[in-house]
């Protein structure tokens, strides 16, 4: 996804701008890091505690000229509008939550508010069109039954939580001001892998595989996860 995201900016900002990225979610600061140290202003929103101590503990190892690029903001993803000015960002980040939003079209309008005329919007959610594929793929055979007709299913720390389907998604971007412009697969032939597992020989070429898979049909529809990306118009 990492690939994804810098292929986008690339394709939608001049070379060395320096972009007011915000990362709604930002968990323990993994793009949020990763693009200060690219030297973008970041501005994270996390509401968990422990996910803000672990990422103030990364940011404090970082040089201060990066720290000074990075701004934490305790928060939930939908009250946005109480912390920043429409148009106030270039790029916003939202990967992971949609899951755990029951109604996800007020976050996202107010996300799509945040962006600045031609900003990017990139989406990281659960494919609720492929939910079958990991049960089915780990051999529960009731389990990818089940999962043909839901789009709640539940996740590896054992909450149930909500997919997305990409139709959907494209009428909700569109409606929001922010159609979809490009989408990718994630974790096309790596979901079953275990969380805990050591990095395969062959990484790089691993990486490659997942990152063709992402961009092609038909193997991007069965992704575990969608990266989508809409742009502000």
């Amino acid at each position: 996804m990492t690939r994804q995201l810098d292929e986008q900016i690339a394709g939608r900002f001049p070379v060395g701008q320096r972009l007011r990225v915000l990362d709604v979610g930002m968990g323990q600061g993994t793009q949020a890091l990763r693009l200060a140290r690219a030297g973008h202003q970041v501005t994270g929103v996390e509401r968990e505690p422990a996910m803000i101590a672990a990422a103030r503990e990364a940011l404090a190892g970082e040089p201060e000229g990066i720290r000074e690029r990075v701004r934490i903001v305790q928060g939930d993803g939908r009250d946005t509008g109480v912390h920043f000015l429409p148009g106030s960002f270039d790029v916003v980040l939202c990967h992971g939550v949609l899951m755990y939003v029951e109604e996800p079209d007020p976050l996202l309008a107010g996300l799509a508010r945040m962006l600045a005329p031609g900003g990017l919007l990139s989406l990281l959610v659960r494919n609720a069109d492929a939910l079958a594929m990991r049960p089915g793929l780990s051999g529960d055979w009731a389990g990818a039954l089940e999962a043909f007709d839901t789009v709640s299913y539940l996740n590896r720390l054992g909450l149930r939580v909500r997919a997305d389907r990409l139709a959907t998604l494209t009428g909700t971007l569109a409606g929001i001001g922010a159609p979809l412009q490009s989408w990718y697969g994630v974790r096309v032939f790596t979901d079953t892998a275990a969380d805990d597992a050591e990095p395969p020989a062959g990484l790089e070429t691993l990486l490659a595989v997942e990152e063709r898979a992402g961009r092609t049909d038909p193997y991007r529809a069965v992704a575990a996860l969608l990266h989508l990306c809409g742009v502000r118009g």
